[in-house]
C-alpha cells in the first residue's frame, strides 16, 4: 500500500509540472501524461496491480484543489483501457507497452481536439455579428479564433470572478485582431440584447447534456434563454462525465483559493457576514442548444449514447 501511495503522490507531482509546463495543453492532456507516467513508474506485475496503481493516481488528480470534476470520469475510463488492452497484448509487458502508447497518443489527441471543434463550431459564428462569452476556455479561444480568419465579428467577456480568467480570453483575442469588449459579470444581461449567440466552455459535459463551468455559466444561459439567444457549449470529448446532478446542491462544494472580489483591499469580512464564493455552477441541458465537440456536434440528448459508446 505504501508504494501505491507514493505512486499517487508522484501522479499528483506529475500533473501540476505538466501543466505548468505547458499550460496551453490543458488540465485533461496534463492528466493524461500523469497517468501514462504513473505506468512507466509502477513496479506492479499484474493487471490488477496496475489498475489499482492507476485508481490510486486518479484519485490523487481528483483531490488536487483546482482539478476539473471531468478528470475522475478521465481517470476510470484510462482505467478501463487496460481491460480491453488485455485482451488484444501477448503478456503483462506488452500490455504496459500499449498502455503507454496509446496514453501517449490520447495526450496528443486531446490537445488536437481543439482543432477540430474550432473547425466545427466556427461557421456558427455569424459576420458582423457579436458573441458573449465567460472566463478562459481553450476550445472557445481556438473557435473564435479560427472563425475570425474568414469573417469580422466582434466579443463580449464576462470578467468570471472570483478567479478573473475572462481577462485572459479577452487579451489572447484582442493580439490577434479581435475587437473585445470586457464587462462584469453583473453586466450580462444588460448586454444580452447586443449579441447573436452565447459560447462558453464546459469544466464537465455530463450525462444528460447539461454542463459544469466556471460561477456565472448557469445564469448567462438563464438570461439567454430568455432573450432568446442560442447558448452553445464548445468541449472536448475527454471532458464527458459520468455524472447525473439534479440541481446546484449536488455538487461537491468547492471555492477558489482567491481572494472574494468584494472584500479585495478592504480586508476580511466581519464575524457576521458569511462570504461564498462558488467556483462552479451546473447548467441544466434544457438551456444548451448545441455542443461542439471532437465528436461533431452534438445536442444534449446525444451526449448519453457517446458517454456509454466511450465507456463500453
Amino acid at each position: 500500500m505504501p508504494a501505491v501511495s507514493k505512486a499517487a503522490s508522484k501522479a499528483a507531482a506529475a500533473y501540476t509540472s505538466f501543466l505548468a509546463e505547458d499550460p496551453v495543453a490543458g488540465p485533461s492532456a496534463a492528466a493524461i501524461k500523469a497517468l501514462t507516467e504513473s505506468i512507466k513508474g509502477s513496479s506492479a506485475t499484474t493487471i490488477m496491480g496496475l489498475s489499482e496503481v492507476l485508481r490510486e493516481a486518479g484519485a490523487a488528480l481528483s483531490s488536487l484543489r483546482d482539478a476539473p470534476m471531468s478528470i475522475a470520469s478521465l481517470c476510470e475510463l484510462f482505467v478501463r483501457f487496460i481491460t480491453r488492452t488485455a485482451l488484444e497484448a501477448r503478456d503483462f509487458d506488452d500490455i504496459r507497452r500499449l498502455l503507454i502508447e496509446r496514453g501517449e497518443m490520447l495526450a496528443r489527441t486531446t490537445i488536437e481536439a481543439r482543432s477540430k471543434i474550432a473547425k466545427i463550431g466556427a461557421p456558427f459564428v455569424d459576420a458582423g455579428g457579436v458573441v458573449l462569452t465567460l472566463g478562459y476556455s481553450r476550445c472557445v479561444v481556438a473557435l473564435l479564433l479560427a472563425a475570425a480568419k474568414t469573417k469580422h465579428f466582434s466579443v463580449i467577456v464576462a470578467e468570471s470572478h472570483p478567479q478573473g480568467d475572462g481577462h485572459t480570453t479577452a487579451q489572447q483575442l484582442a493580439q490577434a485582431g479581435v475587437p473585445v469588449t470586457m464587462v462584469e459579470d453583473a453586466a450580462v444581461a444588460y448586454v444580452m440584447t447586443r449579441c447573436q449567440m452565447v459560447l462558453c466552455g464546459a469544466e464537465a459535459v455530463l450525462e444528460s447534456g447539461g454542463v459544469i463551468n466556471k460561477t456565472g455559466t448557469y445564469q448567462m444561459a438563464i438570461v439567454a434563454h430568455a432573450f432568446k439567444k442560442p447558448f452553445y457549449i464548445a468541449s472536448e470529448s475527454t471532458k464527458f462525465a459520468r455524472l447525473f446532478p439534479l440541481s446546484q446542491n449536488d455538487l461537491p462544494e468547492h471555492e477558489s483559493a482567491r481572494e472574494h472580489a468584494a472584500f479585495v483591499g478592504r480586508g476580511p469580512p466581519p464575524p457576521p457576514l458569511i462570504a461564498e464564493k462558488p467556483s462552479r455552477d451546473y447548467t441544466p441541458p434544457n438551456y444548451v442548444q448545441l455542443l461542439f465537440t471532437d465528436l461533431g456536434v452534438l445536442t444534449p440528448s446525444a451526449v448519453s449514447d457517446e458517454l456509454i459508446k466511450l465507456f463500453d
